[in-house]
């Protein structure tokens, strides 16, 4: 049994996680791993009632859970920088979540805003973020606040034992799953953080004489996801350039209510974390307009890590099944179909693969 700590969040957060909750409870009664779930209120709606966005032990307290599902945080009445910093940025450090594995897969042509793709196979693509130092550090200094020379300091931290350890990850990934390999940096315009990195991406290559390697400045990158994203297969990237580029990623790929997020922690001294990434958007939080379908990806990304990857792909394999069908189609995909409606057509689905395995 899987002991599960879920973090519905805020806004539509509450919406989609309900429907991920359902499958993993369906996963069991089918006959496959058992999930024991407690859920915790932490939240920019908890930070409005208390002044803090969760208990003060909650780090403890998820320290003995196996992993972490998370809906969403933010609310326009709390400062980003306060949701991030004192709950999502800080359990990532903490738990030593490393490694950001966002997957970019069209599951259907028809969902592509981009009009040279024919093919679902031209946009599979797994970007493997860093998750815990790099531009995200929040090191740095506001100095001579309110006169004329005001200034703002950000430091990036890109250390040793960092970078090495978020491409040694990326490139066994590669050489497990056959594929080529490409480092997104700016090493022509960051002289000190970027020219580290590539030369470290450099230098592990040679360690992996088998995966084959590129790389790309991240303007250029952003141009080629849209011209031609059928050129990255594995991306490893540093923490900003992940988190912009994957947005792009997701964009292509059908849109943010695809797009799911594995927070890693590879070793597993800590329980890793597992969420759709589109955030709270308060703008429809309620209504039931909400696409469950990066929830439940989140939950075969949680398989996957569990070592059930068959359960993983049958998930992902019934949200396919769900928009090809083009029956139950959810609202950002320019249907009708509400939150619960597509979550209970992709678990019915689900049910159907798993009942011919």
């Amino acid at each position: 049994m899987y002991k599960i700590a879920v973090i519905p969040g805020d806004g539509i957060g509450k919406e989609v996680i309900a429907e991920g909750v359902k499958l993993m409870k369906d996963i069991e009664d089918l006959g496959g791993p058992a999930f024991e779930l407690t859920e915790y209120p932490w939240s920019c709606g908890y930070y409005l009632e208390n002044g803090k966005m969760a208990d003060d032990d909650f780090l403890d307290t998820l320290k003995g859970y196996d992993a972490i599902y998370l809906g969403a945080i933010g609310d326009p009445a709390v400062k980003d920088h306060i949701a991030l910093g004192q709950f999502l940025l800080k359990l990532r450090r903490e738990f030593d979540e490393y490694v950001n594995l966002r997957p970019i897969k069209l599951l259907n042509v028809d969902i592509c805003p981009l009009k040279n793709i024919t093919s679902t196979g031209q946009i599979d693509i797994t970007v493997v973020r860093e998750n815990s130092e790099g531009e995200y550090s929040n090191v740095g200094a506001r100095l001579f606040e309110g006169r004329d020379d005001e200034m703002a300091l950000q430091t990036g931290v890109f250390s040793k034992k960092g970078t090495e350890r978020i491409m040694r990850y990326a490139f066994e990934l590669a050489r497990k799953e056959h594929k080529t390999l490409t480092s997104v940096s700016k090493g022509n315009a960051l002289g000190y953080s970027m020219v580290f990195w590539d030369e470290t991406f450099a230098r592990i290559a040679k360690e992996y004489p088998d995966v084959e390697t590129h790389t790309c400045l991240v303007d250029a990158a952003s141009m080629f996801f849209v011209k031609n994203p059928e050129r990255f297969q594995i991306v490893v990237t540093s923490n900003l350039f992940g988190d912009i580029i994957t947005d792009l990623g997701a964009a292509i790929a059908g849109g943010m209510g695809l797009a799911a997020g594995a927070n890693i922690n590879p070793e597993r001294t800590y329980p890793s974390m597992f969420e759709p990434i589109h955030g709270s958007a308060p703008d429809i939080a309620g209504q039931g307009k909400a696409d469950p379908m990066a929830a439940l990806w989140s939950v075969s990304q949680m398989l996957d890590h569990f070592g059930h990857e068959d359960l993983g792909r049958m998930i992902i394999e019934a949200i396919k099944m769900v928009i090809d069908e083009k029956q139950v189609v959810p609202f950002d995909l320019g249907g009708q179909a509400s939150t619960t409606e597509v979550g209970e057509a992709v678990r019915e689905k689900f049910a159907e693969i798993y009942k011919k395995k």
